[in-house]
């Protein structure tokens, strides 16, 4: 789209800043497909890690949406994406989910492509043809501490000033030796905003997730900011920066990045995200002990990572159809770590297990009022200010996506955030 459509544009002047977005935004099948071109085509994507794909050829799909796209190790050892669309006449390249591969052949008329995307050979085009015009559309990528970041589309927001000024502020955890121990999908009938939505914010928490708040301050913000002077202090003595700890202070790493990094504590007598508050696996990195905390790490507005003393979690809500998303949670421990001798896979899964299970079905049932005639967006609470956040950038991306003047209410700075209501971004 490169005019601005009257009725979209109508559509997002009816919001009300502080307010739900108009139920159309959860419903309507245009709007999904342009979410899909205005923001997650536009968008850094975290698509894994590193250590799913060790060696050369090695590879594994990524898919949202209609799109899906190639993760790879070339032969030179970098790691590249392209688009899973042959350039002959569009077929999946790939079929299947991961492997190995010494080149990439579409099933469908055998052209054969480079672990680079280079197109080696278009069988029986001809003299004329020429190969070096016909390569795997690539997407960019950033390999962020072993994290792997990906933007389809040309434009890609600038994301590396924030990384170098997150990296010191993650580096004690040693993100690039970690290992992917398990992963889920938990689908749920639903738009994909609703589900980012439901992250977001801890309003829900308490009522919702009983297992979750035994161990997690973030749903009493009074108690976590009582719990955060000795949490600095034991954090500090870990080999964690101490200069962020504070909650009063702002979180953004580098202004219009939505990089953001806040450690804040556990209740007493939990070391991690554990169902008795004992450790459930080695310590991270050059970490010395468990300080009883938890980092909310948001790498660009799709991508959130909750970094525990001896594991880290990873959430991603992937749009399959405009209402349905698929909710992805993977575990990952520190490299050297082996199952059954130093963690249980069981222990180690049962907390974000039993949380995700318990958003899919509020998020449900959020889905199916919203999709009633009678729906009015309601006010939003102080606990979910975060969402406020998440419309003003993803109204912003829809104004630049149908290149027009920004919308009603959407602010320049995208890194704002109230100094002292950071309290909640965590299902």
């Amino acid at each position: 789209m490169t005019q601005r459509p009257d009725e979209f544009v109508d559509l997002i002047n009816q919001h009300q800043q502080g307010h739900a977005l108009p139920r159309e935004f959860y419903t309507s099948k245009a709007i999904f497909d342009h979410d899909i071109d205005a923001v997650w085509n536009r968008n850094w994507i975290w698509v894994g890690h590193e250590s799913q794909i060790p060696d050369p050829g090695d590879y594994f799909l990524f898919d949202y949406g209609p799109e899906s796209l190639i993760i790879v190790r070339d032969r030179a050892g970098q790691v590249r994406a392209h688009l899973n669309v042959c350039r002959h006449r569009g077929s999946r390249v790939c079929t299947e989910g991961s492997g190995n591969a010494r080149v990439f052949v579409c099933p469908y008329h055998a052209w054969t492509y480079e672990l680079s995307g280079k197109l080696r050979a278009g069988r029986d085009m001809g003299p004329e043809f020429d190969p070096e015009k016909w390569g795997l559309q690539s997407a960019q990528v950033i390999v962020f501490q072993g994290l792997i970041l990906v933007c389809p589309g040309t434009d890609a927001p600038p994301l590396e000033e924030a990384l170098e000024q997150l990296a010191p502020l993650t580096e004690p955890f040693d993100l690039g030796n970690l290992k992917v121990v398990h992963a889920a999908c938990y689908p749920v009938p639903a738009n994909w905003k609703l589900a980012l939505e439901n992250y977001l914010e801890c309003y829900h928490c308490a009522p919702a997730h009983q297992e979750y708040s035994r161990s997690h301050t973030l749903k009493s913000p009074r108690e976590m900011e009582a719990l955060l002077p000795d949490m600095s202090k034991r954090a500090t003595a870990a080999g964690l920066p101490d200069h962020v700890l504070d909650l009063t202070g702002e979180s953004a790493i580098a202004q219009g990045s939505e990089v953001f990094y806040r450690r804040y504590p556990l209740f007493d007598g939990y070391k991690t995200g554990s169902k008795s508050g004992k450790a459930l696996a080695p310590l991270l990195g050059r970490l010395t002990d468990y300080d009883g905390g938890a980092t909310d790490l948001e790498l660009g507005i799709l991508n959130y990572l909750l970094v525990y003393s001896d594991y880290v979690v990873g959430y991603r809500f992937i749009p399959r159809d405009v209402q349905q998303t698929d909710i992805q949670v993977v575990w990952m421990v520190r490299k050297e770590a082996e199952e059954g001798q130093d963690y249980s896979k069981e222990d180690l899964t049962w907390l974000w297990h039993v949380t995700s299970q318990d958003d899919e079905r509020i998020i449900r049932h959020n889905q199916a009022g919203v999709n009633s005639n009678f729906f009015v967006p309601g006010p939003l609470a102080e606990m979910e200010w975060a969402i406020n956040d998440f419309y003003e950038f993803y109204k912003t991306m829809i104004a630049k996506s149908l290149a027009c003047d920004p919308l009603p209410d959407a602010k320049a700075d995208l890194a704002y955030r109230a100094p002292t209501d950071r309290i909640s971004n965590v299902s």
